[in-house]
């Protein structure tokens, strides 16, 4: 309603998501996911406007992301360079800000500076590291061995020896490294929705200026955009005809969060219709990929323990399907007095897994003539039933589709997905209790208060016009 109604330009848009993003760095200073020593008491008046603040900020990022949308629709679409503007403007109040919605990139940098001091992080958690950085790390995790793979610990080791172990800089750095990864997104979806017959302002205003990449990967400097940015890279070289190149970069992905390897099939999918057969492009792909899984881990010297590392327990409270269906299948045996109650939770873990396989099973039987969109519902599939499920896990295969989405459509639902998932985490990165949850509310209907008092006022001099 707000897009139909609302007077739209593209200046609008910019400062108004600017305007979100701005209040988002500063609610973040009092109510993000702030270093232990600069943590407030919860019910602290600073931390109260500061969530108030975050929540304000999300709901008019979104405001101006949807109108952002109406425009490029519309007649006329702004241009992918001016989109990319847009996005430089949005991220800009961020790159300073504290962590939001997640403590990860403490763990990140825990990570990395055991690396830095050879220490195995695929059998130990953050706590033998010991230190300030230990401290930051969530203490659900503090035992917990990495679930990364070697290339992602390399840059994490890297940053570590550059910063020596300073937090501000070790923030800083990792939230660069994301900014590339964002980077990355950005410059592949123009390139990959021209090839899926795709409008590439489309692709880039649903899956590079979508919030979730604002609020998780650049506030968040989660390591999903290093993925992402080198999944879309390789697919971009494998459209290329640089096949081996395009397994090398997907396969690097791959090494830095397992669920990039699916891209492989996209590299083989790709040879197949530039002609080749399917034997020599499986061939090539597997000895890219294995070639460049030896070189990885060799130089990041980790060794292949994030291979067992792929099976790191997911937090006890985790709102994936599978969680939820195992926690409520082992209460009930538990209420009946069954000894089969504690094997309820991985049972499910791993019916979602099959269940996964299966649905990318049919994924790629039914659409393997359009692989990049194949990709992108699979690891949809592979975020909805897996053991764990963050916000940020859905941009694995939103940002996928936003580039082969073959309907409106099916932007429009997988917009109205983000909307909700937007508005799904605390700035802290904890759990919510009541008085934070009314406190978001308030943000965000204060936001929505201003948005429709900006529309009334804008309404009244085209009112007397008309008059």
């Amino acid at each position: 309603m707000l897009a139909k109604a609302f007077p739209v330009d593209l200046r609008r848009c910019q400062v108004l998501g600017l305007a979100g993003t701005a209040f988002l760095a500063l609610g973040g200073d009092t109510a993000g996911a702030l270093p232990v020593r600069e943590l407030l008491a919860p019910a602290n008046v600073r931390v109260a406007l500061g969530l108030i603040g975050v929540y304000f900020g999300v709901v008019l990022l979104i405001a101006a992301w949807l109108l952002l949308g109406r425009l490029v629709r519309g007649a006329g679409p702004p241009t992918p360079r001016a989109l990319l503007l847009v996005l430089a403007t949005w991220a800009a109040p961020l790159l300073l800000a504290p962590p939001l919605f997640s403590r990860d990139v403490y763990s990140y940098l825990a990570q990395g500076a055991m690396v830095d001091a050879h220490m195995d992080v695929y059998t130990q958690g953050p706590a033998v590291l010991g230190g300030p950085l230990a401290d930051e790390v969530a203490p659900v995790w503090q035992h917990t061995a990495a679930p990364y793979g070697p290339v992602f610990l390399a840059l994490a080791s890297a940053l570590a020896g550059l910063t020596r172990g300073e937090l501000p800089a070790g923030l800083f750095g990792m939230r660069l490294v994301a900014l590339c990864g964002v980077a990355l997104m950005a410059a592949a979806l123009p390139r990959l929705a021209r090839h899926s017959g795709a409008d590439p302002a489309a692709a880039l205003w649903l899956g590079a200026l979508n919030p979730l990449v604002l609020l998780h990967l650049v506030a968040g400097a989660h390591n999903d955009a290093v993925m992402l940015g080198l999944l879309g890279a390789g697919l971009v070289a494998a459209l290329g005809r640089w096949p081996v190149l395009g397994a090398v970069l997907v396969t690097l992905a791959a090494l830095v969060k397992a669920p990039a390897a699916l891209g492989l099939a996209a590299v083989v999918v790709l040879q197949v219709r530039a002609g080749r057969g399917p034997l020599p492009a499986v061939a090539t792909t597997t000895a890219a990929a294995t070639a460049t899984t030896v070189a990885a881990t060799a130089v990041a010297g980790t060794g292949y323990g994030w291979i067992g590392a792929l099976n790191t327990p997911v937090s006890p409270q985790n709102w994936a399907l599978t969680s939820l269906l195992g926690r409520a299948t082992r209460a009930l045996l538990e209420h009946l007095g069954s000894d089969l109650a504690p094997l309820a939770i991985p049972a499910w873990h791993a019916l979602g897994v099959a269940a996964a396989g299966l649905t990318i099973l049919v994924i790629w039987l039914r659409l393997r003539p359009r692989p990049v969109y194949a990709l992108g519902l699979s690891l949809v599939a592979v975020a909805a039933l897996g053991p764990a499920i963050r916000p940020w896990y859905a941009l694995w295969g939103l940002f996928l589709i936003a580039a082969a989405a073959p309907s409106t459509s099916v932007r429009h639902r997988t917009a109205a997905v983000t909307g909700v998932l937007a508005l799904a985490t605390l700035p802290s990165g904890g759990p919510a209790d009541t008085g934070q949850l009314v406190l978001a509310v308030c943000g965000g209907a204060l936001a929505v208060v201003v948005l429709w008092q900006a529309h009334q006022t804008a309404q009244a001099p085209a009112s007397g016009r008309t008059a």
